[in-house]
């Protein structure tokens, strides 16, 4: 495993592990899904991930139940995240929040304590103020904030008066605006970029194609799983299969690999299994050539999906259609 060069209080895994899928019903996985979740856990441990992260909205405190769990005794050695959802943000009910976080998680102290999207209604001043006392008083380590745009990530440090560490947002090799502007702050003023969604939910792993969607709810209201986009995805795969070979990898390594190559970005993919864990965890050791960067990311700049209002009629389409026409 591999580590962000940063001064922070434990050691920031390049890989992490995103426990959205543990306790959410919407996944697909069920209470069944608890004891694999464990197991999961345990496995990233052991490979060397230290970096987990939650939210209070993840099955409404399932996931930071079932993670703080399976942490057991090595909850003080890792960094826990996790984030309030910004319903009236307000000091008095971030510090509130904070406290029932910890509890289900199991800590004494959250690591890391997000913002999980920028509230338009309510300013970052005062969401600060509850965070800055949360940090006071020791409940709370590192502040980060989810979503935020590079402008109001700046607004919300200067309201906290201290560093707001990390900037969680979707980052693939699909959702490349991070590369704008994101990436080169957090490594010129040492903070942290944490790439959700870092394989596109699937989409990078080739496991899909226009005669093989995905089954799922969350993917099936994904855009970039419409026909059209998977078919016109294929080159892209073919060039992850292409790197893949040469380094004895997955497409989804590679895929890794790709954002991993950026010294402040911290990846959080789910696992949906230990095997799955295992292969995530292996991608932080894979160190791509500098021709093998620039095919992947001019392949990947070439890739032009359907989203958005032109997206909308092929996806009522998708979803109501009979099995037969699927």
């Amino acid at each position: 495993m591999r580590f962000i060069a940063l001064d922070t209080p434990k050691p920031l895994s390049k890989i992490g592990l995103g426990t959205w899928q543990f306790g959410s019903r919407e996944w697909g996985y069920g209470p069944a899904f608890e004891k694999q979740a464990a197991q999961i856990v345990r496995r990233a441990v052991e490979l060397g991930v230290t970096v987990f992260d939650s939210a209070e909205i993840y099955g409404f405190g399932r996931s930071e139940r079932i993670l703080g769990a399976a942490l057991g005794d090595d909850r003080p050695k890792m960094v826990v995240a996790t984030k309030i959802f910004p319903v009236l943000p307000v000091a008095a009910v971030v510090q509130q929040r904070a406290v029932a976080s910890a509890a289900r998680l199991g800590v004494t102290s959250i690591d890391l304590y997000q913002v999980h999207q920028p509230n338009p209604l309510v300013a970052d001043h005062t969401t600060m103020r509850g965070m800055r006392a949360l940090q006071d008083v020791g409940l709370v380590g590192e502040v980060g904030v989810s979503n935020y745009g590079l402008r109001r990530w700046q607004v919300a440090e200067a309201a906290l008066g201290r560093r707001v560490l990390s900037n969680q947002v979707r980052y693939s090799m699909l959702d490349r605006a991070p590369e704008q502007d994101l990436l080169p702050y957090a490594r010129q003023t040492g903070r942290v970029v944490i790439a959700y969604s870092p394989l596109a939910q699937g989409f990078l792993s080739g496991r899909y194609d226009a005669k093989n969607p995905p089954s799922g709810a969350v993917r099936r209201a994904n855009p970039y799983f419409l026909p059209e986009n998977l078919e016109r995805g294929a080159v892209l795969i073919d060039t992850l299969r292409q790197v893949a070979d040469a380094h004895d990898a997955t497409p989804s390594q590679i895929a890794l690999a790709y954002l991993l190559r950026h010294p402040n970005v911290l990846a959080i993919p789910g696992a949906s299994g230990v095997e799955q864990m295992e292969r995530n965890a292996a991608a932080a050791d894979i160190d791509l050539a500098d021709d093998e960067y620039a095919a992947l990311a001019e392949t990947a700049k070439r890739f032009r999906p359907v989203t958005g209002l032109a997206a909308m009629p092929a996806m009522v389409r998708a979803r109501f259609a009979s099995p037969t026409e699927k």
